[in-house]
Formats: C-alpha cells, sequence, structure tokens
C-alpha cells in the first residue's frame, strides 16, 4: 500500500539523533534547530527521558482511563509548580488539536454559546472544530466551514470588544505567539485588554500554547510575560519531546461532570511519564533561563546582517524574516551546510524552534551558514 502523498519530503531519512543533531541513513550528521515543529524540547535521546520510558515500558504502557492513574495526578502537582498556574485542573489528551477541540468545546458547555473569536494568521489545529478556526482556507473542508467564526486583526481589542458585546461568543482563542504565521507577537497590552474583556463579558480566554509553550520562550508559557491568566491554556508538542501528548489546564469555573470530554490514549502512562521526564529536565537543566539568554543571543547574532524589524519572537522561537523567499536557502541548509531551519505561511520567515538545550557554538554554526547565503 503506498502512503496518501499530502507530505512535501526532502529526500533524508533520519535515523538517529542526540541532543541537537540527527543522523541519516547515509551516516551524515545535521545540526537540528527546529526539532521537528517545536517538539523536541529537551534534545534528542535525553537519557533522562528515554530511562523514563524505558522504565515504564517495563511495568505499564497503556491503560484507559477507566481507572486510577496516579502518575495522571503526579502529573498534575508537577505542573501546578512549574507552570504558575495553581488553581487549575488537567484534562489530558494527544495532541494540540484534540487540545483545542476540547478546549472549544468547554467553552460552549460553560457559555451556552456557539461563536467563536480568532485572529489573522492564527493556526490552532485541523481537525474539524478548530481547523475552522485556523486561518488557512487551503486546509478548511466544507462540512467544517459553516462553524461560526470570526476572525479579527491581531491586536484588534476594539473589534473584540463589539462581538462580545453581543453576548453570543462562546470564546476568546488566541496563540501566545503565533508559529506558523511566521513568528507573530501578540503586543502584551492587547493579551491584557483580552483579559480584561473577557471578564467584562463573562467569555473564556483560551490560550494556545501548543508551540510557545513548555519553555519554549524563556517562561513557562508565552503569555505569562504580559502576566494575564487564560481560562484555558492548551498545550502539546514539547510537553513530549516526540511522545504524542496534549492536554488542557482549566480554570475552576468550569464544572465537570461525567462524560462531558473524554479520550482514549490521553493521559496514558507513558504519556505521563514522559511528560515527567520533560518537567525533570527542564528545571534540573534550568532550560527556561537557557532559552531566554540564548533567544537573547540569537537575536543579537541576526541583528549582524538583518534590520531588528525582521527579527521576531522571543526565547527560543525565533522568526527570521529575509526579505526574499527562503525555501532555496533553507534546501541549502539542509545539503550544503546540514542545517535543519523551518518555514512558515510567510514565505520570507525561517523559523528557528532548536532543543531548549541548544549552545551558543551550534547557533554560530547557523548564522556563519545563513550569512554565506545571503552573501553568496
Amino acid at each position: 500500500m503506498s502512503l496518501f502523498p499530502v507530505y512535501t519530503l526532502y529526500p533524508v531519512e533520519l535515523k538517529q539523533g542526540n541532543g541537537c543533531y540527527v543522523v541519516d541513513a547515509n551516516g551524515q550528521k545535521y545540526l537540528d534547530l527546529y526539532g521537528g515543529h517545536a517538539v523536541i524540547s529537551i534534545g534528542h535521546s535525553h537519557p533522562h527521558f528515554t530511562a523514563a520510558l524505558k522504565d515504564q515500558i517495563d511495568h505499564l504502557i497503556f491503560y484507559s482511563n477507566s481507572v486510577e492513574n496516579h502518575i495522571q495526578e503526579e502529573l498534575g502537582r508537577r505542573l501546578t509548580q512549574e507552570s504558575g498556574y495553581d488553581d487549575h485542573q488537567l484534562f489530558m489528551v494527544s495532541s494540540g488539536a484534540e487540545a483545542n477541540e476540547n478546549a472549544l468545546k468547554l467553552a460552549s458547555f460553560h457559555t451556552g454559546n456557539a461563536e467563536i473569536i480568532t485572529y489573522t494568521g492564527s493556526f490552532h489545529g485541523r481537525t474539524t472544530g478548530v481547523v475552522a478556526t485556523t486561518d488557512n482556507p487551503n486546509i478548511l473542508p466544507k462540512y467544517g466551514s459553516q462553524l461560526p467564526v470570526h476572525r479579527l486583526s491581531m491586536n484588534d481589542a476594539e473589534g473584540t470588544e463589539k462581538l462580545l458585546k453581543t453576548r453570543k461568543i462562546a470564546a476568546v482563542i488566541i496563540e501566545g505567539i503565533q508559529g506558523v504565521a511566521g513568528i507573530v507577537v501578540p503586543d502584551d497590552d492587547f493579551l491584557r485588554s483580552l483579559r480584561t474583556l473577557c471578564n467584562i463579558y463573562n467569555t473564556p480566554l483560551i490560550i494556545d500554547e501548543v508551540q510557545s509553550g513548555f519553555g519554549r520562550t524563556g517562561d513557562f508559557f508565552a503569555h505569562q510575560h504580559s502576566g494575564v491568566q487564560a481560562d484555558i491554556v492548551s498545550c502539546a508538542k514539547g510537553m513530549g519531546n516526540g511522545f504524542p501528548v496534549g492536554g488542557i489546564l482549566i480554570h475552576p469555573k468550569f464544572k465537570a461532570r461525567k462524560g462531558m470530554l473524554g479520550t482514549t490514549f490521553g493521559g496514558n502512562h507513558l504519556a505521563c511519564r514522559a511528560t515527567l521526564a520533560v518537567l525533570d529536565v527542564l528545571k534540573q537543566e534550568n532550560l527556561l533561563s537557557h532559552a531566554k539568554e540564548l533567544g537573547e543571543f540569537c537575536i543579537q547574532g541576526a541583528s549582524q546582517f538583518l534590520p531588528t524589524n525582521q527579527i521576531k519572537g522571543r526565547g527560543l522561537m525565533i522568526g527570521l524574516d529575509l526579505g526574499q523567499p527562503i525555501a532555496d536557502i533553507r534546501k541549502r541548509l539542509i545539503f550544503t551546510h546540514h542545517i535543519f531551519t523551518g518555514s512558515a505561511k510567510n514565505p520570507n520567515v525561517i523559523r528557528l524552534l532548536p532543543p531548549l538545550n541548544v549552545t551558543k557554538p551550534q547557533l554560530e554554526q547557523f548564522f556563519v551558514a545563513l550569512e554565506h547565503e545571503l552573501n553568496s
């Protein structure tokens, strides 16, 4: 059976990973500054992470959520300590799209409303509900296009309030930092105004931290830079360092009832051990502070050959707008310099989403290669 060809593939087959490096089937080593869409948060094959998974595999990989799972409870306690969300509750799923689906569903249950506010450039997933909130008509099927979604310009507080005044809005959903759009950072004042407006109109504020969470920006969640707290936070990607994990953090004003949410694989024993291992490494290796420091180093490095207004992001979630299409440059970075980077919806932006334990010499290697390509 052939594969359904929906992906554009580079002719590279990866066989091994270690830290910030991956190795292909021919033994060629590559510097990984993309981490598979920001998934690899603590490095490939981190010894603590792999040991935790191996230990759990020897005991129990999976059972359903019909029995007690103390590893889930331990994860809830640890997330409280590390994230600063000390009054929220945890519901585990298996992906970012599933996290956002459940966040929207929970908001609709809570308000009794159906309409959603989202923002230009958004990417919240590809499943039926959240694909309507994702700003990409090419992936929106007809049967999902009828969902009542209002898409406003980023930082449009006035337009947001106008819609909230209708009292028909189930939720406002926004990314802590937009990744797919090309690293678009909402204004801190705008996030603060959203928090105020959602309080006034009793509307849940959902902040999507699927790509920007778990230390990626130097804060545990990107939105915490603005000082706001969300009613629901969705997370995934770096949460499991390659193991499929997702979750939502839920304010206590949302009241649970039996059966209102559910999942088969979410919160399984192996997934929880993976996430706990990530939290261990983030803390033991002080990776949030490291991400903040290395992010500033990235911005300084890029500013040597790019205007500051073409350098976007925080921490190790960086977008470089080269002012020209980057597709061929990315290919040469891979096949000439052996460095993986990411693209974005904006065709001029290279995304850097490396493991959070990347080093300065590794980033310097990238900047030397990029400057060479820009000057050649």
